[in-house]
């Protein structure tokens, strides 16, 4: 799993600031208002070899017992608790309040790994203004300056000084387990199903959408094939998250068991079809490389014909066109119907995220696909596809050398990639083509030396 960072702070010192820094992006919204930032944002960020998640949390104000205030002190706590590493943001140009000697104690009871920046420290005018916050007992303390990315740099190294050792994730591809995440909008039987395949009452189930808050790993064995089952709490629109509750920084944790299986079971509601929701979630999967497999759950509370699952067929194609790649299984978690055969359909999607073609039959491909639809013109000349390999799996990616890496139109794209999985097993599984510049002596008359 990716490490997590917590910005944490009172309002109006610069944690958004920070943020966008951190991921790169101008995300969250920036005012010079305090209690601008209300509900946890997330991004990722990569830093000396490291990736790794980031949480902005609304502004802490430690005494806060109601009220919206209150809300955003629980949600500091829910991502305290669950971060790596947090790093507590501090003005250095208002100072040192008694507000900040309250928020240091929390986070010293509460985590081992803190990190204090002293923000506003625009230049080396301002350094002096550092030393008083030595005073909250925290060791790793910086002045940096959020907005000009001053000493920024020396920030992330401490906090990836203190991450936990990164997995080793090349050893791990193509092991014996299997991790398969239940990912889904809240309430659409995510911890019924879950159960169903467990075989026991492990998961907490409640009409109530959002029950599941967390992420929960559970051992699977399905004959000699052993799963790492992951339940996970329902992702919904950020405008629904119930900032009295810590849902929000549930939907970080579901992002992360995402990036940490090896397939996602995307579960969708019979009774409401495919939503936009739905597509985020899709979307999510196909970004970071994952298997997909679309389960149709509560399939026994809907009235059906023998149209009906082609017409659902239709609607999630329309909805979710990016991911047609996905097997589509209609199940009933409450009732066991067809869950019987969601656990093949995960082994043949992760045996298509493995699958490495050879390069005999990848390059005869190829030469038939353009054979049959000529590449198109890019700046006056035919693009011209020399040949093909596959440096990875997980998924499959397939490197197509060729005279014009940025000639290569996402429509012909598209035409490669339906050619390729008509010829190879791939269903269940998102595929990578990248296109190599290299030029070939016998077209170009530029000779390699």
């Amino acid at each position: 799993m990716k490490p997590l960072v917590a910005l944490v702070g009172r309002p109006n010192v610069g944690k958004s600031t920070l943020f966008n820094r951190l991921i790169g992006e101008r995300r969250a919204i920036v005012l010079d208002t305090p209690g601008v930032t209300r509900d946890r944002h997330y991004g990722e960020s990569h830093w000396a070899g490291r990736d790794f998640m980031v949480v902005d949390t609304g502004g802490f104000e430690p005494r806060a017992e109601e009220g919206i205030l209150a809300a955003m002190r629980r949600q500091a706590m829910a991502a305290i608790e669950q971060a790596d590493v947090v790093i507590f943001v501090t003005d250095g140009k208002e100072g040192l309040i008694p507000a900040d000697h309250e928020v240091a104690g929390i986070l010293r009871r509460a985590k081992d790994r803190v990190i204090c920046a002293v923000n506003k420290i625009d230049g080396q005018r301002q350094d002096d203004l550092v030393a008083e916050f030595y005073a909250l007992g925290i060791e790793h303390l910086f002045g940096i300056s959020a907005e000009h990315g001053r000493t920024v740099n020396f920030l992330l190294d401490a906090a990836v000084s203190m991450f936990p050792e990164a997995d080793d994730e090349d050893e791990d591809e193509e092991g014996r387990v299997t991790r398969v995440a239940l990912v889904g909008r809240p309430n659409v039987g995510k911890s019924t199903l879950a159960n169903r395949l467990l075989g026991e009452e492990r998961m907490i189930v409640d009409a109530e959408a959002g029950t599941t808050r967390d992420a929960v790993d559970s051992p699977l064995y399905v004959g000699d094939r052993e799963y790492l089952l992951v339940d996970t709490a329902g992702l919904r629109k950020k405008n629904r998250i119930d900032r009295r509750s810590s849902e929000g920084f549930s939907v970080v944790r579901t992002l992360q068991a995402i990036d940490r299986c090896h397939v996602a079971v995307l579960l969708l509601d019979a009774t409401e079809g495919a939503t936009e929701q739905d597509a985020r979630i899709a979307g999510y999967t196909m970004e970071k490389g994952r298997a997909l497999v679309l389960v149709v759950n509560k399939w026994d509370a809907i009235e059906k014909d023998e149209k009906t699952a082609k017409l659902f067929v239709e609607q999630i194609t329309q909805r979710l066109p990016f991911v047609t790649y996905a097997p589509i299984l209609f199940t009933s978690g409450l009732t066991g119907q067809r869950v019987h055969k969601l656990m093949a359909t995960v082994d043949a999607a992760r045996e298509a995220h493995l699958l490495r073609i050879p390069t005999g039959p990848l390059n005869r491909w190829l030469q038939e696909a353009t054979a049959a639809h000529h590449p198109p013109v890019a700046r006056g000349r035919p693009v011209r596809l020399y040949y093909a390999t596959q440096p990875r799996v997980a998924p499959p990616t397939i490197m197509i050398s060729t005279n014009e890496p940025e000639g290569v139109h996402f429509s012909y794209q598209r035409y490669l990639l339906n050619q390729l999985r008509e010829a190879f097993p791939l269903e269940g599984t998102p595929v990578r083509l990248q296109f190599k510049g290299k030029a070939n002596p016998f077209v170009d008359g530029d000779e390699e030396g």
